[in-house]
């Protein structure tokens, strides 16, 4: 689904004679039938429903993928106002989904899902001008969108945010104020935040609150990231940290860990 949906689940939901949990799991137990449900009132021009149907054409969710249509609807939905569907055709335009890759009409979409006040155009449009794709490179306009998203409750800005404090980036070093941004970002949901917030706890001592936050971000976090998080804790001097390495290799690999292996871990150090 969309980055952040629940709220347009539940507006969609409701025009649809059902409440929140009722659609949310008819999404998640019976796709198809959501779909078809979506795609009726898309087309009698509901905007929700449109940028909903748009989002499961994309991820081939109940129905058969097809991101040329995904973009079709996105742009109906996008032109009536609908905030989300404007950030996901940046989406498209950025990465080639149903059309060809376009970073500048990426940014132009980014940006008016950002002017309409949308998290998600923010960052995204920050991470554009990080990279100087489609628009100008900018840290110091990268850091003003990620922090207005991050007022906003965008847990993914909110480390970010913390990461421009502890190195300095923009705005004065400031330990303090990226410990206060990881934490947030942390109890967000945002398994870089996590991982940030429990490397500032480990600094501190604070190594069992540590072991806490990276096991929970590992529950959550992209498979490459998982992969390069093990390396770095695999020569921790944390007996602990060693374990979720292991745990993790275990995880992606598929390989069993093996007793000696995790008494090697816990007990010999780096």
């Amino acid at each position: 689904m969309f980055d952040g949906t629940n709220a347009e689940l539940g507006d969609f939901a409701a025009s649809a004679n059902l409440d929140n949990d009722q659609f949310a799991q008819l999404v998640q137990s019976d796709p198809a039938a959501a779909a078809r449900i979506l795609q009726r009132a898309a087309e009698h021009g509901d905007a929700i429903a449109q940028a909903l149907f748009a989002q499961l054409l994309l991820d081939g969710n109940g129905v058969m993928r097809d991101r040329e249509m995904a973009w079709h609807w996105f742009q109906l939905a996008a032109h009536t106002g609908h905030v989300m569907a404007m950030n996901m055709l940046g989406r498209c335009c950025e990465f080639g989904w149903g059309r060809a890759i376009d970073i500048e009409l990426a940014a132009v979409w980014y940006r008016r899902a950002a002017d309409h006040g949308l998290d998600w155009g923010m960052y995204n449009l920050a991470h554009l001008h990080v990279s100087g794709s489609g628009v100008a490179m900018d840290r110091s306009l990268a850091y003003a969108l990620y922090r207005r998203a991050a007022d906003l409750g965008h847990a993914k800005s909110m480390g970010i945010v913390g990461r421009y404090h502890e190195q300095g980036w923009e705005v004065p070093a400031d330990a303090n104020a990226a410990f206060d941004w990881y934490r947030k970002s942390a109890h967000g949901g945002d398994f870089r935040g996590q991982c940030s917030y429990a490397s500032l706890l480990a600094q501190r001592g604070q190594i069992e609150d540590a072991v806490y936050w990276l096991r929970l971000a590992v529950q959550t976090a992209i498979p490459s990231f998982a992969i390069k998080l093990a390396e770095t804790l695999a020569v921790s001097a944390q007996a602990e940290f060693r374990k979720i390495a292991l745990e993790i290799r275990q995880c992606h690999t598929g390989h069993a860990v093996m007793a000696a292996d995790l008494e090697q871990a816990l007990h010999t150090a780096a």
